[in-house]
């Protein structure tokens, strides 16, 4: 049995090599200063840089530290399902290895959850991203919170706490689209929110894309709500009925009014209709191909992860 520890940080690398040495410099001073017991868990997400070296030379140094080199990359989530499925804490903090979120707000999580909190969630205060990128996020968020029926104001921030309970819940979950912050959120008794500083990012580039963050958004609101497949079938009602009540009027004005031929009222139905049920119709096939791919996914069972190697202090493999 692995020994456990009161402090786990979990923290998922991918192409990364530019900022950790800064990242390791800031850390471990945060970790030693805890005054408990800690671990701190790097996952090598697949990078194709360095950054699995530096993470190998990083542990060589510190028995607290833990590297798990998965086979492939994963994604950012899964990553850290890898490291949640690894804890052995009883308190887990995730943090993106670019160091726009600093360690040294590790301490005030751990403070609210010393306080009884099981999720301790963050948002970033004085955010420094480019302009669209800040807006979109803010409608996207308040669209998913209203979509899912959620509280939380910054899905993009995963400087988090949690409780062990909830880790061992989502790890339970298996489901195979993991939004770690929203799974959490529905599972915890008592969250929080708490600001937290926000850097500009001095290394490297984001590893999501406009289209990437769309994407993760719209598969976070199928995962938690049936809205979107709802919203379609009322709009398809909604059309529906302006479409016969055009039909209609059109039919009254030429009985009553005689204007306009049978063929000229046809035409112009189609006109009217056409493109815009055409569009409900891609959107339609769209969404419901969404909740269609998640069974697939699901009844297919692959895992969510593979780990080719785990380095830790004491393995046998090390010794």
């Amino acid at each position: 049995m692995k020994s456990a520890v009161e402090v786990s940080i979990v923290i998922p690398v991918y192409n990364e090599e530019e900022s950790l040495a800064n990242l390791f410099r800031e850390l471990w001073p945060v970790a030693e200063n805890l005054g408990r017991t800690f671990e701190i868990i790097f996952i090598n997400d697949g990078s194709r840089d360095s950054s699995l070296g530096m993470l190998y030379d990083f542990y060589k140094l510190h028995k607290e530290v833990r590297v798990i080199d998965l086979g492939a990359n994963f994604g950012q989530h899964m990553a850290i399902m890898a490291g949640f499925d690894n804890v052995r804490g009883e308190k887990i903090i995730t943090l993106d290895a670019d160091l726009q979120n600093p360690p040294d707000e590790i301490p005030n999580i751990l403070k609210e959850m010393d306080k009884g909190h099981d999720v301790v969630g963050t948002y970033r205060v004085g955010r420094q991203d480019p302009v669209f990128r800040k807006v979109a996020s803010k409608c996207i968020n308040k669209l998913t919170n209203r979509i899912a029926k959620l509280t939380i104001k910054d899905y993009g921030c995963m400087l988090r706490g949690y409780d062990r309970r909830i880790i061992e819940i989502i790890n339970q979950s298996m489901e195979t689209t993991t939004f770690i912050p929203a799974l959490a959120q529905k599972f915890a008794v008592s969250p929080i929110e708490i600001p937290v500083a926000h850097r500009e990012r001095e290394f490297g580039q984001s590893k999501y894309s406009v289209f990437q963050l769309i994407r993760l958004n719209f598969d976070l609101m199928t995962s938690f709500s049936l809205v979107p497949l709802q919203i379609v079938t009322m709009a398809g009602m909604v059309f529906s009925m302006l479409s016969f009540s055009f039909l209609l009027y059109m039919f009254v004005r030429r009985m009553l009014l005689g204007i306009g031929t049978w063929q000229t009222l046809i035409e112009q139905i189609f006109e009217a209709s056409g493109f815009m049920l055409s569009g409900i119709t891609l959107l339609s096939v769209g969404i419901l191909g969404e909740y269609v791919g998640r069974i697939y996914r699901s009844v297919s069972k692959r895992p969510r992860y593979s780990i080719r190697k785990i380095f830790e202090y004491g393995a046998e493999e090390d010794e």
